[in-house]
């Protein structure tokens, strides 16, 4: 992996102004991946925008950590059900228009 596709932690934390252990502690709930490399901690560049949807429900809206995991898997359930839906409706379009 390049490290184009990384961001620091720590540079992460000081522009975002949040703790590291609010980090470490998404990884632990595996709401994160976290990337070691050269004795530092990265994260996707790719997982930007699931964390700052993390940091607003627990800083704005004060959400424990347990309950930005439920919440999150919710989300993403609500997401997949979603692309099903729209899936299904295209299907059933493509039917009606035989």
């Amino acid at each position: 992996m390049e490290v184009t596709d990384l961001i620091s932690i720590t540079t992460f934390c000081t522009h975002y102004n949040v703790p590291v252990t609010f980090i470490n502690d998404l990884q632990d709930y595996e709401l994160i991946e976290i990337v070691v490399s050269d004795d530092d901690n990265y994260i996707k560049t790719t997982q930007l925008n699931e964390l700052e949807k993390l940091m607003r429900l627990h800083f704005d809206l004060h959400i424990n950590l347990e309950g930005l995991d439920a919440v999150y898997n919710l989300l993403e359930r609500v997401e997949n059900l979603q692309s099903e839906v729209i899936s299904l409706q295209n299907t059933l379009r493509l039917y009606e228009d035989l």
